[in-house]
């Protein structure tokens, strides 16, 4: 199991996760010696050496940001509120460093609509629980800008609210940038020494920032059912005589592009009528009447036959039912 480990952030405290090594390597400030040696031989037998001064140098600081989607796309609906996006920043430089937040979402290139930015928009996974919830600390520019080890991260909440004009199958985007508060830029660039230590600050292979958006899909999902019967009596024939069989199917189908969860199907067994034990049908196999074996269920107070669908999208496909009742 992958110890948490705290975060100082500004003085608050904040619960962040680390990430598998990934840092530039030699931590910045670290010194790096080296002293030559030369032996050589006096007369027959006298061994002389002799050792240079030694040349020392210290690391510099490399500046490199990564983030990451827990989900890059989350279903939403149309006037949904507070809907979150979970982001993991990580430091991959070399040195300790503060970032700078940002989160935007009017005007990310590429979707269908602007979801809102709730305000604050941007909190700590402060319970470390992997969504937005109430004991959640806000960012605060300036205040609380996460500062990080090299290897460290810390998870990031940016939280939006959906219009309530959206339509199924829209697509928003929310973006989260990172930026060292040291200097961002091009790959190479120095800031001088300002890096960790005082040593000199270099802009690693992300230029020193992370920028990545997720996406939100307005998912609407409808489930339809069409019930059909047919009838057996005692005598072949088709008519609803007492002692005859009534049939009945029930084809659920889901469409949109969002998911039914835990969908449950139930239907009471009408007056005059008794349940035909071990009748219920899921999709053509059969269901046993006891509850907790299987999907199916037959409850007698109330009397009904109950299925359990689980979840259902459009690439689920009709779910067909059938049962049995005799007429009393």
């Amino acid at each position: 199991m992958v110890r948490a480990r705290w975060l100082s952030v500004a003085g608050i405290a904040v619960l962040g996760a680390p990430f598998a090594s990934h840092a530039a390597g030699t931590a910045a400030g670290t010194n790096i010696q080296s002293t030559a040696q030369v032996s050589y031989t006096l007369g027959s037998s006298t061994v002389v050496t002799a050792s240079s001064n030694t040349s020392t140098l210290r690391v510099a600081e490399r500046l490199d940001a990564v983030l990451t989607l827990a989900t890059a796309t989350v279903q939403t609906s149309p006037g949904a509120l507070a809907e979150e996006l979970i982001f993991t920043l990580t430091n991959t430089g070399n040195g300790i460093e503060t970032f700078n937040l940002t989160a935007l979402s009017a005007g990310v290139v590429g979707d269908d609509f602007d979801p809102t930015l709730a305000s604050p928009a941007i909190y700590f996974d402060t319970d470390d629980s992997g969504d937005f919830s109430g004991s959640d600390l806000a960012y605060n520019p300036g205040v609380n800008d996460p500062t990080l080890n090299a290897d460290q991260s810390v998870r990031l909440i940016v939280v939006n609210d959906i219009p309530g004009t959206v339509v199924n199958g829209n697509r928003g985007r929310s973006q989260l940038s990172a930026a060292a508060a040291t200097g961002t830029g091009t790959q190479g660039a120095s800031f001088g020494l300002t890096g960790d230590g005082g040593v000199e600050a270099v802009a690693g292979t992300t230029g020193g920032d992370a920028v990545l958006f997720g996406e939100y899909l307005v998912a609407d999902v409808q489930l339809t059912a069409v019930k059909s019967q047919s009838i057996l009596d005692l005598f072949g024939g088709a008519r609803p005589l007492p002692g005859a069989t009534i049939t009945y199917q029930i084809v659920v189908t889901p469409s949109g592009t969002g998911t039914a969860a835990n969908a449950g199907f139930t239907d009471p067994i009408p007056a005059n009528t008794t349940y035909v034990t071990g009748s219920l049908q899921l999709n053509g196999a059969a269901l046993t009447d006891t509850a907790g074996d299987d999907a199916g269920t037959f409850g007698s107070a109330p009397a009904e036959v109950r299925v359990n669908l689980g979840d259902l999208s459009g690439a689920s496909g009709p779910q067909t039912i059938r049962f049995a009742v005799t007429i009393n």
